[in-house]
């Protein structure tokens, strides 16, 4: 999974990068994966040798200018600064014709990358008073975090600005920087995110990844930011020596390619379960049915509540009223649908339409499978956060089982489908991530008498054994 992928990138979307641990780095590599013409520029200033990070460097200094710069594009990072200050470094373009670049690029879908702070190349940072300067009209953020902080003393040499960290952290100079530190400034209103314009997509990159430890301490961080962040990507930047030939280790060291390594991508996801159905070959609510003491669709609401799930939706219809009744002390969402009659589509779409934006997926349950594990329910997320899949499912014995893992990508597809097919209609559509599984008990659905009759069976086997 590439940086674009991870971020979710979209063709003509406005992001602006603030931050420290690589924030330049992540700027310029997503520019180069994106493949097609990038516009970068800053709203503070650049040092000179960041000029060479891009293919062309074009000085703006009228709002004229822009028709001339989009005549132009081709294929390339095309950095747009504007005059140099005093002490050396080049200021970006000004902000009247700021907006007119933007405007410009949203209408031919072109990709506007802002740097919005500095950071002295520290791992972690506390934003001044006078900065993020993220403009208005950015459609994302991207807060960046070093990793390589963790561990190392409260001082300038890996954190800028010291004595404001301190204070928003709540610790001495001198202390241990731990993970609850730095969660504890990027969620802060005056740190992480400070400056972030209502509405925008917010993402953090925690960068610097760069072993296994780290790894595992980013993903608890990663965990911790949601839902503050829309996503929280663990990721690690290296000079990619390798791909470097004993001739080409001469070049200078700004021009030695980085590769990209993304770990995980953290997201909101929901467990939707469907259980709207009429159970007609049943000849009444199999959702209701005992098992073990309780309802059918209770065993698979608390398997959702353990399964690590950030929202919990149950779409009900035909007994819609005593399934509410059976789970009112349980932390669900309820939603009617009033279509039920027109298949398992209906529900889908009904659980869709409730899931609030930013979720990254959502994994449909049936309410008539009580063996549904909380560990498969935890893998699916899982494989999911590692490589963004549009579905995966479970695969036992070289079937396919339930429940299955479906992409926000697929969402708009899955609103479209009709009867009673489901999400399968949309297996030929798109690539499935397969899970295999050993338990066979996740192919059983209660749809008949005799379904029923031998979960209970097999239920006493293995009670007995």
């Amino acid at each position: 999974m590439d940086l674009s992928r991870a971020l979710r990138v979209d063709p003509g979307e406005c992001i602006a990068f603030s931050g420290s641990g690589g924030k330049t780095t992540a700027l310029f590599t997503l520019a180069r994966q994106l493949g097609t013409p990038v516009l970068v520029t800053t709203t503070t200033h650049l040092s000179l040798e960041q000029l060479s990070f891009a293919d062309r460097t074009i000085t703006v200094d009228d709002i004229s200018d822009i028709e001339i710069i989009f005549a132009q594009l081709e294929n390339e990072v095309v950095l747009l600064i504007g005059e140099q200050n005093e002490s050396g470094r080049v200021l970006g373009v000004p902000e009247e014709i700021l907006v007119g670049v933007y405007q410009f690029a949203k209408r031919r879908g072109i990709n506007l990358l802002i740097e919005a702070d500095g950071s002295r190349q520290r791992p972690m940072k506390a934003p001044a008073s006078n900065e993020p300067v993220i403009p208005s009209f950015v459609d994302s953020v991207v807060v960046v975090a070093g990793l390589t902080a963790l561990g190392k003393p409260l001082t300038d040499e890996w954190v800028h600005r010291v004595d404001i960290f301190a204070e928003m952290a709540d610790m001495n100079k001198g202390e241990e920087i731990t993970t609850e530190e730095i969660i504890q400034v990027l969620i802060d209103p005056l740190g992480g995110l400070k400056g972030i314009p209502e509405g925008v997509r917010k993402v953090c990159l925690l960068n610097q990844a760069d072993n296994v430890q780290l790894q595992a301490q980013g993903n608890r961080i990663a965990r911790k930011l949601i839902p503050w962040y829309e996503a929280a990507v663990v990721s690690s930047f290296k000079k990619d020596l390798q791909e470097l030939n004993e001739t080409e280790l001469g070049i200078p060291a700004d021009q030695i390619p980085e590769r990209c390594d993304i770990f995980a991508v953290h997201e909101q996801i929901a467990a939707i379960i469907l259980a709207a159905g009429g159970s007609d070959r049943m000849g009444g609510s199999k959702q209701l049915l005992p098992w073990r003491g309780e309802p059918l669709v209770r065993h698979v609401a608390c398997a959702a509540l353990d399964g690590g799930f950030d929202k919990v939706i149950i779409v009900v219809g035909a007994a819609g009223e005593e399934i509410k009744e059976v789970m009112n002390d349980l932390p669900v969402e309820f939603v009617d649908n009033p279509d039920w009659q027109l298949g398992q589509s209906s529900s889908i779409q009904a659980g869709l339409t409730a899931l609030p934006g930013g979720f990254g997926a959502a994994i449909f349950l049936l309410a008539d499978q009580p063996q549904i594990s909380t560990t498969l329910l935890r893998t699916l997320i899982e494989k999911h956060t590692s490589t963004l899949a549009p579905i995966i499912a479970p695969l036992v014995d070289g079937q396919r089982g339930n429940p299955v893992l479906f992409d926000r990508n697929t969402f708009s597809d899955l609103q479209t489908i009709r009867g009673d097919t489901g999400g399968r209609s949309l297996f030929s559509q798109y690539s499935v991530d397969w899970v295999d599984w050993h338990d066979e008990s996740i192919l059983l659905d209660i749809d008949t008498e005799e379904d029923y009759q031998r979960l209970l069976t097999d239920d006493r086997r293995k009670t007995s054994q």
